[in-house]
C-alpha cells in the first residue's frame, strides 16, 4: 500500500483492519456498478474516485459492473455514456467488464436453491397487498396466505414464472425471513418480478428479473469482491445483502456504506434529472448546467479537476451538503495553472486612439500562462481602434473606480498607456465611442519615468477580432436546496437567468486555431471552453466558472439577510 494520508478515511481503516487479521488474503476488489438508466452526475462521480482510487491505494482491482435488471428503464445509450465518463475521469476497468445479466442463469440457481431449502417462496398477492401485509415502522407484518406452500409447488410455480405463464403483477418469488422485523427490508423481500420487456443483452430470454438487492450481493461474490462500497441509504440493506449470502452459502464481501454527495444549487436524482431533461428544461443530460459528468465536461470541467475535489469533501458516514463553490474553487485551482489566457471582450465600447498612425497595426508580444513557462507567447495585434469593456469605463468615475473616465490615464495589457480625451454620443445621449490619446513611449504597458497606473484594461483590436458566441452559465436553481419546499416542484426554482447568450463577442485572432475542449482564461472575465456547437464559420465558447467565486462573496453577506439581498440583486 502507498502511504497517502490524505487518502485515510474510516473505509481504508477496516480495510487495515480486514488486512492485519487475514481476512480476504489481504486483497483489495472493488466495483462501481451503475444502473443504464440515466447519465452519471458528480455524486457518482464522487463514487468513481472512491472505488477506484482505493482499489489503486491498496495495489487491488476494481471492476465495472452494470446492474442491468431492469430492462424497462435501460438503453444502450446509457451504458455507453457510463463507459466514457469513467474513462474521461481517467479509470481503467481493463478487462474487468461486466453486467448483472452476465449471471442471470447463476442467479436463477441460487433462486432455486433458496426454495429447496424453504427459504423462498413464489407469491400471489398483488403489489398493493404486499405492501399492506408488510406492516409500517411502527407495526409488524403478516404472513402472506401463499407463504407455507410446499417446495414442490414453488419450485413449480417459479419455474411457470419463468416460462411466462404468469402476467406482471400476478406472482412474484420472495424470501422467508422475518414479517416481523424492525427493518422492514427484511419482511420477506421480493427476490424476482415479472417484467414483459425486451433486455438489451438477454432479449427475449427471461421473463422474469432479480430484484437489485438479490443481484447486487451474489455479483458481488461472483466476481469476488472484496469490499462493496455503496452509499448510506443500502445501510438498512446490509442484513438482508449478509442474509442472502449466508443462506444460499456463497463468498461473503464486506459491504461498507459511506454518505452520498450532495450539492446546494443543484439536484442529484436522477429521476429528477431526467425530467429536466424529458421536460425540456435543459437541452440534454450534455447541458453544461446539468451535473451530470457529460454536462460537467461540456462545461470544461477537467478530470483532474473532479477528481481533487471528490478527495477534498473526503468520505464519511453523516450526511451533508457541500456548498457549491467546493467544487468551483477546484476547476479554477486547475485552470489557472493549465488553460492559455487571452483577451475577449463580451460588451463592446469603442476605442479610438486619435495620435496612432492610421492603418498601422503593431504586433505586441503576450505570455500565454504565467504559471506555465512551457506554454510560450503569442504576438496581439493593436491598432488605432479597440474595444474594451463597456464597464470599464465611467464618465463621472465613482469613489473606488480606478478604471477609465475622461482625462484618466490607464494601461492596455500588454499594449500602451492610453489617456480618455472625449466621449462620443448618440442622440439619445449613450455612449458610443471614446476617443483617446496614447504615449508611445509605454510599449509593452511600461511607462520608461517610472510613472505608475491603478488599472490595466484588456482589450481587442476592432479589425482583427474573430467573433464569437459566448454561453454564459449560472446555477440551474435559485435556491440552495431546490427539494426543501414538500409543498413546490422542485422545477419552480429553476434559474430563469441559468443562460445568457452573447453574440458577438470579440477575441482576439490567437483564438482561430482553437478546437472543441480546448479552454481558455479570457482574461479578467472568467475561464471558458469551446463548445461542439462550434463550426468551420463559429466558435462557441461556454463559460465554464468566473475567475472569482461569487458563492464566497454571497456568504460573506451573511445569514438569512444576506442570502435575500443576493436574491433581490440577481431579480
Amino acid at each position: 500500500m502507498t502511504e497517502n494520508e490524505t487518502n485515510r478515511n474510516f473505509i481504508t481503516e477496516i480495510i487495515d483492519t480486514h488486512n492485519e487479521s487475514g481476512r480476504f488474503d489481504k486483497k483489495v476488489h472493488t466495483r462501481f456498478p451503475p444502473e443504464p438508466n440515466g447519465y452519471l452526475h458528480i455524486g457518482h462521480a464522487k463514487s468513481i474516485v472512491l472505488n477506484f482510487g482505493i482499489a489503486e491505494q491498496y495495489g487491488g482491482l476494481c471492476n465495472l459492473r452494470f446492474d442491468d435488471t431492469n430492462p424497462a428503464k435501460e438503453e444502450q445509450e446509457y451504458i455507453d455514456a457510463i463507459m466514457e465518463d469513467v474513462k474521461w475521469l481517467g479509470y481503467d476497468w481493463g478487462d474487468r467488464l461486466y453486467f448483472a445479466s452476465d449471471y442471470f442463469d447463476q442467479l436463477y440457481d441460487m433462486a432455486v436453491e433458496l426454495i429447496k431449502v424453504g427459504r423462498a417462496y413464489v407469491d400471489e398477492l398483488s403489489p398493493d397487498e404486499i405492501r399492506e401485509y408488510r406492516g409500517t415502522l411502527k407495526e409488524p407484518g403478516k404472513h402472506s396466505p401463499y407463504r407455507d406452500r410446499s417446495v414442490e409447488e414453488n419450485l413449480e410455480l417459479f419455474e411457470k414464472m419463468r416460462d411466462g405463464g404468469f402476467k406482471e403483477g400476478e406472482a412474484v418469488l420472495r424470501a422467508k425471513i422475518d414479517m416481523t422485523s424492525g427493518n422492514i427490508n427484511m419482511r420477506d423481500p421480493v427476490m424476482y418480478r415479472i417484467l414483459d420487456a425486451h433486455h438489451p443483452r438477454t432479449g427475449d430470454k427471461w421473463k422474469i428479473y432479480p430484484m437489485y438487492d438479490f443481484a447486487h450481493g451474489q455479483s458481488d461474490s461472483i466476481e469476488e469482491i472484496t469490499h462493496s462500497i455503496c452509499t448510506l441509504e443500502y445501510e438498512d440493506h446490509r442484513p438482508l445483502y449478509d442474509w442472502y449470502l449466508d443462506n444460499i452459502e456463497i463468498y461473503h464481501p464486506q459491504q461498507i456504506e459511506f454518505a452520498r454527495l450532495d450539492m446546494t444549487h443543484t439536484v442529484l436524482s436522477k429521476r429528477k434529472l431526467i425530467r429536466l431533461v424529458q421536460e425540456g428544461h435543459v437541452t440534454g443530460w450534455d447541458d453544461p448546467r446539468m451535473p451530470t459528468i457529460s454536462g460537467l465536461r461540456r462545461r470544461g470541467y477537467t478530470p483532474e479537476s473532479i477528481r481533487n475535489f471528490a478527495d477534498d469533501i473526503g468520505v464519511g458516514k453523516v450526511k451533508g451538503v457541500v456548498e457549491m463553490h467546493k467544487l468551483e474553487y477546484h476547476i479554477r485551482d486547475h485552470l489557472n495553472k493549465v488553460a492559455n489566457r487571452v483577451m475577449a471582450v463580451i460588451n463592446p465600447l469603442k476605442v479610438v486612439i486619435e495620435n496612432y498612425p492610421e492603418g498601422q497595426v503593431e504586433q505586441m508580444d503576450a505570455v500565454n500562462n504565467p504559471e506555465d513557462e512551457s506554454a510560450g507567447t503569442r504576438t496581439v495585434p493593436f491598432s488605432r481602434e479597440l474595444y474594451i469593456e463597456r464597464e470599464d469605463f465611467m464618465e463621472e468615475p465613482v469613489k473606488k473606480f480606478f478604471r477609465l473616465a475622461p482625462g484618466r490615464e490607464v494601461r492596455l495589457r500588454w499594449g500602451y498607456f492610453i489617456t480618455c480625451t472625449d466621449v462620443i454620443k448618440d442622440d439619445d445621449g449613450n455612449i458610443i465611442e471614446l476617443h483617446c490619446t496614447y504615449d508611445p513611449e509605454t510599449k509593452g504597458g511600461q511607462a520608461p519615468d517610472g510613472r505608475r497606473v491603478k488599472a490595466t484594461l484588456h482589450w481587442v483590436s476592432v479589425d482583427q477580432a474573430v467573433k464569437a458566441e459566448a454561453r454564459l452559465y449560472d446555477a440551474l436553481f435559485t435556491e440552495e436546496d431546490p427539494e426543501s419546499d414538500p409543498d413546490k416542484d422542485f422545477t419552480e426554482f429553476l434559474n430563469p437567468d441559468s443562460l445568457k447568450v452573447v453574440d458577438p463577442v470579440y477575441i482576439e485572432p490567437y483564438i482561430k486555431e482553437a478546437k472543441v475542449g480546448d479552454r481558455f482564461q479570457f482574461e479578467r472575465l472568467a475561464y471558458f471552453v469551446v463548445d461542439p456547437d462550434s463550426t468551420d464559420d463559429k466558435l462557441v465558447f461556454n463559460r465554464t466558472v468566473t475567475l472569482r467565486d461569487q458563492w464566497k462573496k454571497q456568504q460573506k453577506k451573511g445569514g438569512k439577510k444576506g442570502k435575500q439581498r443576493q436574491k433581490n440583486k440577481r431579480k
